[in-house]
């Protein structure tokens, strides 16, 4: 368990949650990729009626159904009385593997992906679920024994972290890195499997978890070093595109013959060696930089042989406390005499090349740890060297718990904008919540999960600024909502320059619901931002004091906005609905802007629309 860092804390008590440092990384290799075809049913064996093939899909809000259009990238699984569902095998048999896809689900739907046809994970509508268990979305289902109790026949099922889960109708991401169990010569199990890794929506929710035997209902009891991909096609309606699987399934590089040299003193740049004589040397089974030097600086020169099966691409992952270090192979220089923790890549031929590394460790109050790790064609990353110093160290995190810090300023970083320098994040029990920009009278970001990581804004001098914690939907760069057209083809303001904006502060009732009031283009703006209590989304009603003619308020940006049903919009591809009041009297509007498509729509005393996501 790791301990939250206390220093500068004492403003507020914060919640401490295990982190565990990821054993294994997922590798970027291209080779041994599978982009699942989805022009056709044919990577699958023996589809059901109820499996299709589609160019486009959606799920109105409430409605159990998804409605498709022709064309080809999307999987779909819509059962009923007439054509019963059944689950779908892919014919080719994986064992190590990566797995992303994403999916999206309908109200009350139930799905799973069954790793190797065996190893259940949940797909399910949990949308505002507060405390998942393992039978909700993301969850790895639990194993089943009749032979148990009652209450006891369910066991072995891990939740997920957190619940990320978005609204019915949008898609969803998961990505999981799976090792495979092993087996001796004789077929009998010697490891058991593991999910390394498994991401939902761009969050971490399960880390290296042992995989004890087949989840309930996998295909057998029996464990197998590989297995088809199966999707679970008899609960609900489901729709899945973007399936990749990369493979690991080749032999790993060995590093042999190795010999180690110790020259005493301070490198800090390499040295000419034919003018140097070792202090010590001798031969390692294992890559270590435990060869008992005499003194806290030295260099270490490596030598040995790698045996490469097979030709391609290979990344090295390198890290050197304390000092500097180089990786040559095969003659080719991969990683130049650099400090600190770098990864570089060379193309190397089937067979034995040299191996080269130095090791420069002249700070004499850093412990030594030599780290190596290895990627390739087919092979997941793993270390060669006896050290996990590969892993950067990082602090102690600083988590914000809302239930006692509901309201935080800090700085927040935007991708593709920038830094926002007078953010405002709310957060909520119902683990949804959001940040506002106070310079331009913007909600600029809403997300569910945990709330908040102030690490980088109080650890050691800390640069202020603090990060969301859960699934993030960007709204758009930070700009005035609030504006003056004098035709419907006017470009929105690109800053508050000529508008008059002021700030003027904010309110927070028992509720912890806020109200941002500023002023701008002549009115006073009160703009109350609602978290709604199941957990799905929020409510922002808009009240405008001295409005002027011809105004309008901006909805949304996005790359693509759509009208799902009267009132109701679909940002950007699925990810996540906008709902207007109902009786909302003025029609919106959908136009081109200036980078992307803008909803706006006018305004004179008063606007309330949701956010579901």
């Amino acid at each position: 368990m790791q301990k939250v860092n206390k220093q500068k804390s004492n403003q507020w008590r914060i919640k401490s949650v295990f982190i565990p440092i990821v054993l294994l990384l997922m590798s970027h290799i291209a080779i041994g990729q599978v982009q699942v075809p989805l022009n056709n049913l044919d990577f699958f064996n023996d589809p059901a009626k109820s499996w299709s093939i589609a160019g486009d899909v959606a799920v109105e809000p409430g409605k159990n159904i998804i409605s498709s259009s022709k064309g080809e990238g999307i999987l779909i699984n819509n059962p009923s009385k007439k054509n019963a569902g059944k689950d779908l095998f892919s014919k080719e048999e994986f064992g190590d593997m990566d797995l992303e896809l994403e999916y999206m689900m309908v109200p009350g739907s139930n799905s799973g992906i069954y790793i190797q046809g065996r190893y259940e994970i949940q797909l399910m509508d949990s949308w505002g679920v507060a405390n998942p268990r393992s039978g909700d979305n993301g969850g790895i289902y639990e194993r089943w024994d009749d032979s148990k109790p009652e209450g006891q026949k369910g066991y072995q099922g891990y939740a997920p972290r957190q619940n990320v889960t978005r609204a019915p109708g949008l898609w969803q991401q998961l990505s999981v890195s799976f090792r495979a169990p092993r087996f001796d010569a004789n077929g009998h199990k010697t490891e058991n499997a593991r999910i390394l890794q498994m991401s939902l929506n761009g969050v971490v929710i399960h880390e290296n978890v042992e995989l004890f035997g087949p989840t309930r209902g996998g295909m057998g009891n029996n464990e197998k070093a590989v297995g088809p991909l199966r999707i679970q096609g008899d609960h609900g309606a489901v729709a899945l595109r973007n399936i990749k699987i990369t493979s690991y399934d080749k032999p790993l590089p060995e590093l042999s013959d190795l010999s180690y040299k110790v020259y005493g003193g301070r490198f800090e740049q390499e040295p000419d060696f034919n003018t140097l004589s070792p202090e010590a040397e001798g031969s390692l089974a294992t890559l270590s930089s435990r060869v008992n030097p005499r003194s806290n600086q030295y260099l270490i020169k490596y030598n040995g042989t790698l045996n490469i099966e097979e030709a391609g691409e290979y990344s090295f992952n390198l890290n050197v406390p304390g000092g500097l270090g180089r990786v040559t192979i095969d003659g080719k220089s991969v990683l130049d005499f650099g400090q600190g923790y770098r990864r570089g890549s060379v193309t190397l031929p089937a067979g034995e090349v040299t191996f080269e590394l130095l090791y420069s460790k002249f700070m004499d109050w850093v412990e030594p740890g030599l780290g190596l790790a290895i990627a390739g064609p087919g092979i997941r990353e793993f270390q060669v060297s006896n050290s996990n110093s590969v892993q950067r160290n990082e602090a102690d995190p600083i988590l914000v718990d809302p239930k006692e810090k509901p309201l935080l300023r800090s700085f927040m970083d935007v991708p593709s904008y920038g830094r926002v320098t007078h953010a405002v994040s709310i957060g909520s029990e119902a683990k949804v919540h959001f940040t506002y920009d106070l310079d331009n009278g913007s909600l600029f970001q809403i997300w569910r999960g945990e709330f908040l990581n102030a690490t980088p804004m109080w650890n050691n001098r800390g640069d202020g600024s603090s990060r969301p914690l859960g699934s993030v939907v960007r709204l758009g760069k930070p700009m005035v909502p609030l504006a003056q057209l004098a035709s419907t083809d006017q470009g929105w303001p690109a800053d508050t320059v000529g508008t008059a904006f002021k700030t003027l502060g904010y309110k927070i009732n028992a509720n912890n619901d806020v109200t941002f009031m500023y002023q701008a283009n002549g009115a006073i703006i009160n703009d109350e931002i609602i978290i709604l209590e199941n957990g799905q989304g929020v409510k922002r009603q808009i009240k405008i004091q001295d409005g002027q003619p011809n105004t309008y308020f901006l909805l949304a940006v996005g790359n693509t906005i759509k009208e799902l049903t009267a009132g109701t919009y679909l940002i950007d591809d699925k990810i996540y609905f906008l709902k207007l009041e109902e009786g909302t009297s003025s029609k919106a509007l959908i136009r081109k802007g200036a980078e992307q498509q803008e909803l706006i729509i006018p305004v004179k005393d008063a606007l309330v629309y949701t956010l579901l996501f």
